[in-house]
């Protein structure tokens, strides 16, 4: 076959593939036949398990992975509501907290002595002094005093074993 070269810039028009047909033809009626038993080879058949089973893995592969997703996200949002729950209650805690030092204020203290129950300051005529003899009261011990327990002979003997 020759090469046919085209020196123009338009490309050259193909014949359809249906003006190659004889025209005297007539068009054949396809009727239904039964039908036919087709064989499948068992290479075929395990093909088609191998692909069907593979399949079947890797949508349960995506629907563990988008199981484990939606129990992040909602450990992340308790995460969340519980940060904002201690943000909220250390914010309290620190209202608290200034609300106990203001309270313990001693011009506070004296100012609710003096309000609510009607207290005074002493006077000098109010102050009693007491002298106390230099002896000292408190004598040392001169006998070892021992506790006795009331203790069955088991917490004896386990005492026995591990005091000495």
């Amino acid at each position: 076959m020759a090469a046919r070269y085209q020196y123009e810039t338009s490309p050259r028009k193909l014949e359809p593939e249906y003006g190659r047909e004889k025209k005297n033809q007539k068009i054949k009626v396809v009727k239904d036949l039964p039908k036919q038993e087709i064989k499948i080879s068992k290479e075929q058949k395990m093909r088609h398990r191998k692909a069907t089973l593979l399949v079947l893995a890797i949508f349960a592969v995506l629907l563990t992975i988008s199981y484990r997703n939606t129990q992040i996200n909602e450990k992340f949002s308790e995460m969340q509501t519980l940060k904002t729950e201690l943000a909220s209650l250390q914010k309290e805690n620190e209202q608290l907290q200034v609300t106990i030092e203001n309270s313990l204020n001693l011009s506070n203290i004296e100012k609710q002595a003096k309000e609510k129950l009607g207290m005074q300051k002493l006077t000098n005529k109010q102050t009693v002094y007491v002298s106390l003899p230099k002896k000292d009261y408190i004598e040392s011990a001169t006998e070892k005093v021992e506790i006795s327990d009331n203790k069955n002979w088991f917490e004896k003997f386990v005492d026995k074993l591990f005091n000495r």
